[in-house]
C-alpha cells in the first residue's frame, strides 16, 4: 500500500486528505479502526519517541500523545505501590514492563492524556492492552500485538478503536519535507543520538550525575525532541512528570511544566491518597476532581452541595502551606530544555519542584547568571551544545 485516503485533514473542512509514500510502500498496517490525520501525526511522532527511548535506555518505552506533543513518556521500570495507586492500576495485579511504561506515561498528566494516542516500543501484550482498554484513548501504534492483546483492543470503542502496526525496521528518507502556504520546506531529519555522552560538559560546581539522573535526562531530552517548541520537561524515576509545550517564553514553559510536576507529586501526598470518593465515580471525573482539589479552585469541589457529588466524606482544604510543605520533600528531579535558559529565574522555579539535575544547550549571554543560580542550590547542570526545536 503506497497511500491511504483519510476522512479529512486537521479539520472537517480540509479535504481531500491522505497519507502516502513518494517511493516505496507505507510502513504501517491498520489492523482496526480508521485513523485520521491528527491520529497519524501523533502516531508517527510518538513511535519515533519510544523507539529512541528504547535505544537509549534498553527498556520498553511508551508515550501518551495529544495534539502532536507528548503528555507523558516513560520507560518500563517497576511501579511502587503509591504510583500504582495514583495511576489507578493497583487492581491489575502484576504488571509487565511495557504496561509499567504506559502506566507511567498515562499517569504523569492524566488530564492532558484524556483521549490520547499511544505509542509502544515493543509488542503490545495482554497486560498493557487491558490497561489501555479502560482508558479514554483514540488509538495505539506498536510494532506488533499478541493475539490476546489484539482481541482486547478490538473490543474497545464498540469495535472502532484505532490499532496501527508499524514496521520497526522502517528507515525514513534522510531529507524531510513539509508545505506551508503552498511553499515546500526541506531539511535533514533530526537524527541526533541522545545518550549520556551529551552530559559530559558539566559547567556547575556540582558535577555529579547519578545513573538514574542520566536516564531521566535522556528521557527529558528525547521527549523534548518530539514536543512542540518552546518546551521544557521535568523527569523523575524513569518518566516525564511535567511537560511544558509550545510556549513563546522559556519561563512560561518552565512554570507550566513545573506545575504539572508539582501536581504529579501532590497526588502522592497522604492528603490526596486519603480522599474517599463516592462509589462508581467515573475515572475522568475522579481525575478532574483531584486536579481541582489540589489547585486554586478547590472550592469548586468542596462547596456545600458540590462535595457530596464526589466524596463520601468532605475533605479538609489542602492549604497552600500544607502543599508547600509536601512539595519541599520532592527530590531528585531532572530537567531538560530544548533551548538555552536566558535567565536564572528558570532555575529558581525549577528548584521549587525538586530539580537537582539539568541538561540544556547553553549559549545564552546570561549563562553566568544561570550557572550561578544552579550553584546556589547545588544543582548539577550539563551544557549539551545541542538545540532540540520541533515544529
Amino acid at each position: 500500500m503506497t497511500e491511504l485516503e483519510l476522512k479529512y485533514g486537521c479539520n472537517p473542512n480540509q479535504k481531500p486528505s491522505r497519507i502516502f509514500m513518494e517511493n516505496g510502500e507505507l510502513p504501517i498496517e491498520v489492523l482496526n479502526g480508521k485513523p485520521g490525520y491528527i491520529n497519524f501525526m501523533d502516531a508517527f511522532n510518538g513511535w519515533q519517541l519510544v523507539k529512541e527511548l528504547k535505544k537509549a535506555t534498553g527498556l520498553p518505552a511508551a508515550t501518551s500523545f495529544k495534539h502532536v506533543s507528548p503528555a507523558g513518556a516513560a520507560v518500563g521500570l517497576p511501579l511502587s505501590n503509591t504510583l500504582k495507586k495514583i495511576y489507578w492500576v493497583d487492581d491489575l495485579g502484576e504488571l509487565s514492563p511495557l504496561a509499567c511504561a504506559y502506566a507511567r506515561a498515562r499517569g504523569a498528566d492524566r488530564m492532558s492524556s484524556y483521549g490520547d494516542f499511544i505509542a509502544l516500543s515493543d509488542e503490545c501484550d495482554a497486560c498493557t492492552a487491558k490497561m489501555i482498554q479502560r482508558e479514554v484513548s483514540d488509538g495505539v501504534i506498536a510494532p506488533g500485538y499478541t493475539s490476546e492483546a489484539l482481541e482486547i483492543l478490538k473490543s474497545k470503542r464498540k469495535g472502532t478503536y484505532n490499532i496501527i502496526k508499524i514496521d520497526e525496521n522502517y528507515v525514513p528518507a534522510a531529507l524531510e519535507r513539509k508545505q506551508v502556504y503552498g511553499i515546500t520546506f526541506e531539511q535533514g531529519r533530526n537524527e541526533l543520538v541522545i545518550d549520556e555522552n551529551l552530559f559530559a560538559n558539566m559547567v556547575t560546581d556540582n558535577k555529579e550525575l547519578t545513573e538514574s539522573a542520566k536516564i531521566d535526562l535522556a528521557i527529558a531530552l528525547i521527549t523534548l525532541k518530539y514536543t512542540q517548541s518552546n518546551s521544557v520537561a521535568y523527569a523523575c524515576g524513569g518518566q516525564a512528570i511535567g511537560i511544558g509545550a509550545g510556549q513563546q517564553s522559556r519561563i512560561h514553559c518552565t512554570r507550566l511544566a513545573g506545575q504539572k510536576a508539582d501536581n504529579w507529586y501532590l497526588r502522592q501526598s497522604p492528603q490526596v491518597l486519603g480522599l474517599q470518593f463516592v462509589d462508581d465515580i467515573r475515572r475522568a471525573d475522579r481525575d478532574n476532581t483531584i486536579d481541582l482539589y489540589i489547585g486554586d479552585d478547590y472550592m469548586d469541589v468542596l462547596a456545600e452541595g458540590e462535595w457530596q457529588k464526589w466524596f463520601k466524606v468532605k475533605p479538609e482544604v489542602f492549604t497552600r502551606e500544607a502543599k508547600r510543605e509536601w512539595l519541599d520533600t520532592m527530590k531528585g528531579v531532572s530537567l531538560g530544555s530544548d533551548a538555552f535558559f536566558p535567565f536564572g529565574d528558570n532555575i529558581e522555579r525549577a528548584h521549587k519542584s525538586g530539580v537537582e539535575f539539568i541538561a540544556q544547550p547553553g549559549g545564552s549571554i546570561r549563562d553566568d547568571n544561570v550557572i550561578e543560580t544552579c550553584n546556589k542550590y547545588g544543582i548539577a547542570m550539563a551544557f549539551t551544545g545541542i538545540r532540540l526545536f520541533h515544529h
